[in-house]
């Protein structure tokens, strides 16, 4: 595990964002234009309608290199739930323990907004990740087969509720 000193920043850039999962995603997964598309097309969506109060896009940088990030889209928090998004980490920043700090400071945020929940969507197959969410207290709502990114994965639905005083990470 390396021991890095993360910089952490409420205005990363889009593009290292999508980069860093049009990277991650195509080499791990196969996922192709489609899922880039998809995932610049949401994203610049999100930051244009971004409001500081209501949302989080946290980046985490070591030497001017994305490491990390983690987006709450709170536009319908009060109804639905905070909805986690781009969520993701370097691999050469895995095991590092920043996902944990990510999420920590997702977490703090919509407890300080008074969120009812955060929900995500992600797939099973992504192990660490799966780890790590059913340690905060992210509970499966829905699992289902999906194949729109040519990859063949188990995409889920978690939700994590705030009436579990304990569902933080320490």
């Amino acid at each position: 595990m390396k021991n890095y000193e993360f910089e952490f920043t409420r205005h990363g850039s889009p593009a290292d964002v999508i980069k860093l999962h049009q990277d991650y995603y195509e080499k791990e997964w196969g996922f192709g234009e489609k899922f880039e598309t998809k995932v610049t097309t949401e994203l610049l969506s999100f930051l244009d309608r971004l409001v500081v109060k209501r949302d989080l896009f946290l980046c985490a940088y070591v030497d001017a290199n994305l490491q990390g990030s983690i987006t709450i889209d709170g536009i319908d928090a009060l109804n639905k739930g905070a909805h986690l998004r781009w969520f993701i980490v370097a691999p050469e920043s895995q095991g590092s323990g920043l996902g944990t700090q990510l999420l920590n400071e997702a977490i703090k945020f919509c407890r300080e907004k008074k969120y009812p929940k955060i929900y995500l969507h992600t797939f099973a197959e992504l192990g660490a990740a799966a780890h790590l969410y059913q340690k905060i207290g992210f509970k499966l709502e829905e699992e289902r087969y999906d194949d729109q990114w040519s990859a063949g994965v188990t995409e889920q639905h978690l939700v994590l509720n705030f009436s579990n005083p304990a569902s933080a990470i320490k």
